[in-house]
């Protein structure tokens, strides 16, 4: 029994030790590195992430996070924007300047300055020498709670109407905010103490702007050489152009156009976006109409792939074509038949998940002019059936293949190359907190998903989130390898779209509670979506892609 006005702390590998209330989780380290030489950057501390200043005021089980750890790889990431930001402020304090998207192993930043958009060689070069400057001095990053008040005036002392556009729109009494010297920001999470944790950063020019390089988290790390991704670079400028255009890229923005009443007119210059881009693949599809026979189109979980082929599919009609489609989902090999993963589980995820020999077999009798009876998966006992749902493709039909391999050789390797058209498919969102605070296109997704496994399978938010780990490591090894297999991307992300599901996913994270080990992320996705004013789910139309998710579609499943 701890003696009085002592606390118990419970560590990772078991060991107790004892403490005052209102220790700082930071005094219970001895050194400031693991063994391997990677800084610790915060701390979980009964299943909550917190910063090493955090003061323990119960007793607590308590685990400390490096850069090897997912959640320890967040906050030194946010660390490195809030450092960048810092810098950029100092030293181009006119410039507009934005952290927009992941690019490769880093961050892609937008800079603008005396009306025109780019960044020279010496501009990166002052941000590049600056910022290893802040780690050689290991200068610190404080954390504070502050009235509404100050903060308000913080963020107007510095111009940051970003920031203040965020807390227009909420009335905390206390906002949490993070400084180092005269620059300030708002918190979206812990950062580490200081900015020496944060020991390997790269600047590299990417025109228009520059990416934020990140190390690799091997021992010892190494920043990786920049990995050209152009086809989903290119979608995201596109779209965040659009923003700009629209002066829609943050959520304050988004918060202030429905407190406005001004939505719904929003919603349906984003959905007719959505329309003009599939239309546009359609077309590019039917002037190739000679070629192409089969329209493969894969992309990772919740990016709406299946709206996305119905929808395509009008498109094609409209052209004159009659596409059928055929899910590769049928034809998962009997459950007992399922790859098992490293912990010995069954591992749908993988390839060899599909009978690739059935399924070759009869794409090519299918392209050879046959009649096939397609199996339906009874998901139910883990196996096909043959109900006599049989296919014969007339002369140049066309035939849509939905799935997360598609983009893969293997799984359509008995097919001519040049008879595919490939298409990837993400949820790519382009909207940001605020200026240099980004949201995770993974996350966008895991809303979709909590939302969607609920409507439709019955799944609990603790369900989903504990199956989500394995569908990442699914995405990692089976689907962004082939990424760059696409002729052509489409981004599905809806910039409306998380004000929609935040009503819907809210009551579902709030059923995880702090005894649970997932209470880390819930908690995390809660604060994040606090951010953002709701909207009702009526305002959504029937064709849209986010009916996939909230239900109510148009289109039959």
């Amino acid at each position: 029994m701890a003696k009085l006005n002592n606390i118990v702390v419970t560590f990772e590998d078991g060991r107790k030790a004892e403490c005052p209330i209102d220790t700082p989780v930071s005094t219970l380290l001895t050194s400031k590195t693991d063994e391997h030489g990677r800084h610790y950057l915060g701390a979980v501390v009964n299943n909550q992430l917190v910063t090493l200043m955090f003061k323990l005021e119960v007793d607590s089980s308590v685990r400390f996070l490096t850069f090897a750890d997912p959640l320890g790889w967040r906050i030194y990431r946010a660390t490195a924007s809030f450092l960048l930001a810092k810098v950029v402020k100092e030293l181009f304090p006119d410039a507009h300047f934005s952290i927009e998207h992941s690019l490769s192993t880093g961050f892609y930043c937008y800079f603008e300055r005396d009306g025109i958009e780019g960044i020279t060689e010496e501009q990166i070069a002052a941000i590049d020498q600056r910022l290893k400057q802040l780690i050689a001095q290991d200068v610190a990053i404080e954390r504070h709670k502050v009235n509404y008040g100050d903060a308000v005036k913080a963020f107007e002392q510095q111009q940051q109407q970003d920031k203040l556009n965020l807390l227009r729109f909420g009335n905390p009494p206390k906002v949490v905010i993070y400084t180092s010297g005269a620059f300030a920001d708002l918190s979206h999470g812990p950062l580490a103490a200081s900015a020496g944790a944060v020991t390997h950063l790269g600047i590299v020019k990417h025109k228009p702007g520059f990416v934020l390089q990140f190390p690799d988290r091997s021992i010892p790390p190494q920043i990786p050489p920049l990995r050209e991704e152009p086809q989903l670079f290119n979608i995201f400028q596109e779209h965040k152009k659009w923003g700009r255009i629209l002066n829609v890229n943050t959520v304050g923005r988004l918060n202030e156009i429905i407190a406005n009443k001004e939505i719904a007119d929003f919603i349906r210059i984003a959905e007719a976006l959505h329309e003009k881009k599939i239309a546009q693949i359609a077309d590019h599809v039917a002037q190739h109409r000679d070629r192409i026979r089969w329209l493969l189109i894969a992309g990772p979980s919740s990016s709406g792939k299946t709206t996305f082929a119905k929808r395509l599919a009008v498109q094609l009609r409209v052209s004159g074509l009659q596409p059928v489609t055929i899910s590769v989902d049928n034809y998962f090999v009997d459950r007992n038949h399922t790859p098992k993963d490293e912990k010995g589980d069954n591992d749908y995820e993988h390839i060899e998940a599909i009978d690739l020999k059935l399924f070759n077999d009869h794409l090519c009798r299918l392209d050879a002019g046959e009649k096939v009876e397609l199996p339906t998966f009874n998901f139910q006992i883990g196996q096909q059936e043959f109900k006599g749902n049989s296919l014969q493709l007339k002369p140049n039909q066309m035939v849509i293949l939905e799935g997360i391999h598609c983009l893969n050789p293997r799984l359509t390797e008995q097919l001519a190359n040049e008879r595919k058209f490939k298409i990837y498919i993400s949820a790519l969102t382009q909207l940001n907190l605020d200026s240099t605070n980004r949201i995770s296109t993974t996350d966008n997704r895991l809303v979709r998903r909590l939302v969607r496994d609920n409507q439709f399978r019955g799944h609990s938010a603790l369900v989903t989130m504990n199956m989500w780990p394995n569908v990442r490591r699914g995405e990692k090894t089976w689907i962004f390898p082939f990424q760059g297999h696409a002729d052509i991307a489409f981004n599905s992300a809806l910039d409306y779209e998380l004000a929609v599901l935040k009503p819907l996913v809210e009551p579902l994270l709030a059923e995880v509670k702090p005894d649970n080990p997932s209470y880390v992320e819930a908690r995390r996705m809660q604060e994040f979506l606090a951010s953002f004013l709701a909207l009702p789910s009526d305002l959504v139309p029937p064709t849209s892609l986010l009916r996939e998710f909230v239900g109510k579609s148009g289109f039959r499943y």
